[in-house]
């Protein structure tokens, strides 16, 4: 009898743990069972769009916003923008594109029957004959020879094949005719060269504070490509096209790609910015503003404008290079200090993020280290950065001598306050005459000179940038008064 209750409960333990057995294999078949069907779901699940699907082609602002709203960051990343400024540009600038894989582009308005007027002829002249070709001197310009970077302006046609202007239905290979104002493509006379080098002035003027050489001299193909990360040596190539190949379609005064200079991979594709003569006119002043801004967009700029216009025109005599200043003779880099800018980006830092560093300075900024002038000789200078202070120095028998600075000759960006120092360094006189305009393409009151009797000795001249007036609504401070000058001391 003793045994029966011993094997009752052998049997039970038993039977428990049969049972917990049973339950483990059961919960280890429902979580494989699980992990199946979780896999299945993931297997099912489509793979995102690439974003030239997610486009399909390219689109203007508003209506690419909606289709890659909830891929925004990595657009914005691919064009080097925060998302925030992306979604304001695509949201408020009728002229912002984004391409079939997401690649930012303006399509520029064109100017005006007014813009187009004022832009007046150049003066003075250059050319002397006409060539056959794109050779002379018009055609051999280079404001920084052996920079690393470059900016071409090409006036002698072009043939665009292979790039993002080629796709979406345009043609494979696009034929672009030179610059031609009289019906002789084959040749440049006279004034059409003067416009050649006149463009180029202005041009140069606004990227001198930059380590760039704007050119009118073709590169090699491997001076503007850059072939990767490596590459130390590219540039852009900005068109001057009097065809109507994409103007007619657009009705634009030109197009550029954003931030692309300094692109890494596919440098080719996004080249080159283009501005349509059909657009903005054959005159020099509006070719320049244009060439200028367009370039600007392929280092990383957007466009300046207010909540209700999308490109600013200015005030006074002055106007963003990334807004529109065919009006105005004064046209500078910016940030945005005018009364309601939408864009509040430091155009200088941004082109340094895109490929251009400032040029090194290239004058002393004390007395210690100025640099010496000789009576009569003239010498050049650049003002590239806002706390720049440049001095000469000069030694002078007594009489009366004139001391000038004088701003570039075309396009001129900086506001010159000139200073005559004594030996001892104090200032006995100065100048800085209040700026304006005689027209649009002339700009009055930038450079400065002192005509002063002096006893023998040594004297130091200081060159500063100046503002004028209020840079809400009547001028502009001295963040983007750089550039080009001569400095000169002569007997009166």
């Amino acid at each position: 009898m003793p045994t029966r209750p011993l094997n009752r409960r052998l049997n039970r333990r038993l039977n428990r743990r049969r049972i917990s057995a049973l339950a483990v294999a059961g919960a280890l078949a429902c979580g494989t069972l699980a992990v199946a069907l979780g896999n299945q779901a993931d297997a099912k699940e489509p793979a995102p769009l690439a974003l030239d699907q997610l486009l399909g082609q390219e689109l203007p602002g508003r209506a690419a916003l909606g289709r890659v709203q909830s891929r925004l960051d990595e657009v914005a990343a691919q064009n080097k923008l925060t998302t925030d400024h992306l979604r304001q540009i695509l949201t408020s600038d009728k002229t912002a594109w984004l391409d079939h894989s997401g690649r930012l582009f303006y399509r520029e308005p064109t100017a005006t029957t007014i813009e187009r007027a004022a832009d007046s002829a150049v003066s003075p002249r250059w050319a002397k004959t006409a060539v056959a070709a794109a050779t002379g001197p018009a055609f051999e310009l280079h404001s920084k020879p052996g920079s690393n970077r470059v900016i071409y302006l090409d006036f002698t046609g072009h043939t665009i094949t292979g790039t993002a202007w080629n796709t979406n239905g345009k043609p494979a290979t696009v034929n672009i005719t030179p610059y031609d104002t009289d019906g002789d493509p084959s040749s440049f006379s006279t004034a059409e060269q003067d416009v050649v080098h006149d463009v180029w002035a202005r041009v140069a003027e606004d990227y001198a504070p930059f380590d760039v050489d704007v050119t009118t001299q073709e590169p090699a193909a491997a001076a503007i490509d850059r072939s990767g990360a490596s590459d130390t040596q590219y540039g852009t190539r900005v068109v001057i096209d009097p065809t109507t190949w994409y103007q007619s379609s657009c009705g634009c005064g030109g197009v550029a790609y954003v931030g692309v200079y300094d692109s890494s991979s596919q440098h080719a594709y996004y080249q080159p910015a283009l501005v349509f003569t059909k657009g903005v006119g054959t005159g020099a002043k509006n070719i320049a503003e244009a060439a200028a801004h367009e370039a600007g967009h392929n280092v990383g700029l957007s466009h300046d404008g207010t909540s209700s216009v999308g490109y600013y025109a200015g005030h006074g005599a002055w106007a963003p290079i990334m807004g529109v200043g065919y009006s105005k003779a004064i046209s500078q880099w910016s940030k945005g200090e005018y009364a309601g800018a939408n864009n509040k980006e430091d155009d200088y830092a941004v082109i340094g993020q895109n490929g251009l560093t400032l040029r090194a300075d290239d004058h002393g900024n004390t007395t210690a280290t100025a640099d010496a002038l000789t009576l009569g000789t003239s010498v050049q200078g650049i003002y590239e950065k806002d706390t720049d202070v440049d001095l000469f120095r000069i030694d002078l028998k007594a009489g009366t001598f004139k001391f000038a600075a004088n701003a570039a000759a075309s396009g001129a960006d900086l506001d010159i306050k000139l200073q005559l120092l004594d030996s001892s360094g104090t200032v006995v006189a100065s100048a800085n005459p209040a700026s304006g305009q005689s027209n649009a393409s002339t700009p009055t009151g930038l450079s400065a000179s002192i005509s002063r009797q002096v006893a023998a000795g040594r004297y130091y001249l200081r060159i500063e940038n100046s503002g004028y007036g209020d840079p809400l609504n009547t001028g502009y401070s001295t963040y983007g008064s750089r550039g080009a000058y001569t400095v000169r001391v002569t007997a009166a």
